[in-house]
Parts: structure tokens; sequence; C-alpha cells
């Protein structure tokens, strides 16, 4: 991460090159990480930058890219707010505030004026979004994990720490005019690699969890191989049974007959509830299963193994791998449906999008990045709740200034899915008394007690979304879903609740135009 005097250098050199620049687009390509698209005419001279924002503990650092990195699939909540808030606004100055590592940018937007604090403070470092009365609108990382004191809402404070190191400047031999770029250079390095150390313990956290079920599958194998004995004794006891049916007394639980080759008492087990003639089929179908399952696993058992010898080989194949062969492995059609059974294909996705892959194109985007063009974008993923669920059932997803998603119901079968299927845990259930309209739920994401401003989002596009869309006013009523219940027979759409609480909502245009804005979209229409 940058040291003080660095920063120190970053709002110089920013001050020099990108103040009086315009926003052209927001990406948070990675979490905890956002980028910014500016462009600046000097005279008749328009130059165009993209700045890097990280705020992850270790690599926490401003720099200058060469271009855009690609874009997620969805939409994260930060971003949104910055698409939503902050395009098209001018960067009107860049400086350090308490005499520490908090690196201000502020920008003018039509909204008015906001600040972004990156705040390098090792593993509590973050990216804090401030209105222009400096009270925290959102963070880019979780406060949980940096610094619970702070609240949306409430205003910023500076952390509590002794007095500032200067530290090092590791970029004293570059000119203040080629800073950010190297800057950028030297963590996109660093980036490459933590990135490669991280989906080599991906890769090897899947292989281990694979290897045990191979090994647990070949045990089960086995174990049915090891039956093969029982085989020849039901195959025995049938013919012996079939010889002898006249000998069993109805409602026996066994019969003893002759052996036939060494003419000793065999018993044989019955089921007292069946007739002679019954117990006889009933033997030779369980002799006709095994027969199938010993011969089904005499066909498996080579597969299993030569499968688990692949999987040993791949895991240490891998451990020995430097960067440019983890990357060929992760090229590989066969380790690509790996990660996918696993739910880590976004890994091998990510290598060949950032380039990172052997082949891979640079993800350029916009003139002068020194790019063909942009590459083709996949289709945006959906969330794996209802990724598999025919259209007409998807919510509409709204991201919150608080980091958290409200998902809203398209028909009165998607209310149902929205309401039964989708909704869980501490989620909450939105609805207008006396006033039909779409079923709105809060994400809370396990939380006990979500923020008061999403709570208020959520009110307004309950109402939005009702007969009472027009109203200046509103009573919504909320409530846990775990107390939300459908009647058996009911028309879709129809749920009871119990309990809750009842808010009244007074409308604020200014508030339903923000979380409208701040739209995710899963692709495809909305039909």
């Amino acid at each position: 991460m940058l040291s003080l005097v660095e920063l120190e250098r970053v709002v110089r050199a920013l001050e020099q090159r990108w103040v009086g620049g315009r926003v052209e687009r927001w990406v948070e390509p990675d979490p905890g990480r956002i980028c910014v698209s500016l462009y600046r005419r000097d005279g008749e001279l328009q130059r165009k930058a993209v700045l890097d924002l990280d705020a992850r503990p270790d690599v926490a650092h401003l720099g200058e890219l060469p271009r855009m990195p690609a874009a997620p699939d969805a939409l994260p909540a930060f971003s949104a707010y910055l698409r939503a808030h902050l395009s098209r606004a001018r960067l009107e100055a860049a400086r350090l505030r308490g005499g520490d590592r908090q690196l201000v940018l502020r920008f003018t937007a039509e909204e008015g004026a906001f600040e972004l604090v990156l705040s390098i403070f090792g593993r509590k470092s973050n990216l804090y979004l401030l209105d222009a009365e400096g009270r925290l609108l959102l963070a880019l990382r979780p406060l949980r994990d940096t610094r619970t004191e702070l609240a949306p809402g409430r205003p910023y404070t500076d952390p509590a720490s002794g007095p500032p190191r200067r530290g090092d400047d590791r970029f004293s031999e570059v000119d203040d005019a080629e800073l950010l770029v190297r800057i950028g250079e030297r963590y996109s390095g660093e980036r490459v690699e933590q990135s490669t150390g991280d989906d080599r313990r991906t890769l090897l956290a899947v292989l281990r969890k694979e290897r045990k079920a191979a090994e647990r599958r070949i045990e089960r194998i086995e174990e049915e191989l090891r039956e093969a004995d029982e085989v020849g004794t039901l195959e025995r006891h049938g013919e012996l049974l079939k010889a002898n049916l006249a000998k069993v007394v109805p409602g026996a639980a066994t019969v003893t007959v002759a052996d036939f080759e060494t003419g000793l008492p065999v018993e044989i087990a019955l089921d007292p509830k069946l007739p002679a003639r019954q117990n006889l089929e009933a033997l030779f179908k369980r002799y006709q299963k095994l027969i199938r399952r010993l011969t089904k696993a005499g066909g498996q058992i080579d597969a299993a193994r030569e499968s688990l010898a692949g999987l040993v080989a791949l895991e240490a194949e891998i451990e020995a791998a430097d960067g440019a062969g983890l990357e060929a492995i992760l090229a590989r059609e066969s380790v690509g449906r790996l990660l996918g059974r696993a739910g880590e294909g976004r890994i091998a996705r990510d290598s060949l999008a950032s380039g990172r892959g052997p082949g891979a194109a640079a993800a350029g985007e916009g003139k002068g990045a020194g790019a063909s063009g942009p590459a083709p974008r996949a289709k945006p993923s959906l969330p794996a709740a209802y990724r598999d669920r025919p259209r007409r059932l998807h919510p509409r997803r709204y991201a919150t200034a608080a980091g958290l998603e409200i998902w809203v119901g398209r028909s009165d079968d998607a209310n149902d899915f929205l309401t039964t299927r989708l909704a869980r845990g501490k989620d909450l259930f939105f609805h207008l008394a006396g006033a039909p309209g779409s079923h709105v739920i809060l994400r809370t994401e396990g939380r006990d007690d979500p923020p008061s401003e999403a709570i208020l989002d959520a009110c307004e596009l309950a109402v939005h979304f009702s007969k009472q869309k027009n109203a200046g006013s509103a009573e919504v009523h909320v409530v846990p879903i775990k107390n939300v219940k459908k009647p058996r027979g009911a028309k879709p759409g129809l749920v009871y609740v119990t309990g809750g609480r009842s808010l009244h909502l007074r409308r604020e245009a200014a508030r339903l135009e923000r979380i409208l804005a701040a739209r995710i979209e899963d692709g495809g229409s909305d039909a």
C-alpha cells in the first residue's frame, strides 16, 4: 500500500494532470476496487486516463491504468450508485485529510458535491463516499471489516490513530508526471501475483474436495464388489428353495433343507407373510438386483480409480506450476468444467477476461485505449437463487446506498415465487395495507438491524409499484419474511402476514429517483 509521502506526491500529480477532468465511466472490476475514466481538455488537446482506486488490504493505492478493466457481469451496489449520481461529474480537487493516509477526491455533479475518501490503513483500508455535508453515504468494503464506529447517514470522522509515519518513497526516481502510471504498473503486477495465489489456493481446495469425493466413491464401489460372495449364496438358496417348496410351512420364518452336494442342512430365511412361491420370487429378485449392481460396479471401478489418479496428478501439477503454467491449466476445458461444478467457474473466465490467460486479448475499452475495440460482453449473470427459472419469475433488483438489494415482483406468479421461494432468513417483506401491488423484499444478508435508509428505499418502491403510486404519503407494513404465509389454494400473489410494524412514509421524489436509477440489470428483456 502507498505510504504517506507517496500519497502527498499522488495529490500533486492529480492536481497537475487530472483535477478539472470529467468522469466518463465508473467500473467496479473487483470487490474493494473502483476504476474511473476521466477526460480533460487542455486547449485543443483532450487527454484521457483511467484512475484505479484500490482499497484492498496490502495493495491499497491510487494509480493510473492504460485501459479500463472489464466490468463484472452484475452491477455492484457501490458502482451503481456512482453511475447514478456522479456520471459526468467534475473532479474539483485532491487533498489529504487529517494529515494522514486519507486521499480525498472532491467531485461536483448535478446533485451537488461529493467526496471519495480513499483511506489507506492496512486491513482497515476502505473507500468512502461522502455527501456535501460530510455524511457517509456508503462504503466500498463492509464497515464491519474496517471501521465499525461509522454508519451511513452519519458524519464521517477520521480514524483514531497515533502520529502518522511518513514512510518511504519507492518512486523517488520517477517524475511526478509519470508517478501515477508507475504506481499503476507496480500494483498491477502485484495484483496479478496476488490473484494467481488466490486462484492456486481455490483450485487446490476444489481439487482436494473432488479427490475426497472420488476416494469415497471408490470405497463405495469396492464395498459393493465385496458383496460378490452373497451372489453365490442367493443363487444356491434359490435353487434349493425351488426344489423344496413343498416343505415350506405357511407362516414359517425359515425352512431347513439338505444341500445338493454336501447333504448338510441349509437354513433359508423366509418372509412369514408370503406364501412359498412368492418367497422364491423375492429371493430370485434380490439375486438379479445384486447381479446388476455388481455388473455396474465392476464397470465403474477402473474409471473411478483412473479419475482419482488424474486428480492427484493435477493437484501436484498445480502446486508446482508458475504463474504462466497456472494460467495454462486454467485454460483447459476439463479444469473449467471442474471449477464450474464447484461453483468457481468465474476463476477461469476472469483469467481470460483480464488478459492473464494464454492468448487472451486485452480487455480494452473506449477510444485511445490502444486496443482494437471492446471485447464482446457476456450476458450478465443472474443470482443463483433464480438463474434457471423462467424470465417471467425474475424479480426487479435495486441497489441501496447501504449495499443491500431490494427485489420487486413483476406479476402475481412472480410475487408468489419471490415471497415463498426466494426470500429467506431475516429478509423483510413490504406491502401497503388495502392496496394491491408488487411484493417487495429487502435482502438483509442476515442483519438484525438493516440500515434505516435501506428500509425507506424499500418503502418507496412498495408504494411506487402499487395502486397508490401517486400518493404523497402512505402506510407501509414491514414484516419479517418468516411471518408471511400463503394460504393453501389461494390465488397467485395472495399472502397473509402476522406481526411486523407500520411505517408512515412521506414520499420523497429524490429518494425514489435515486433508487430507481440504481436498478441492477440482469440482462434480457422485462417481458
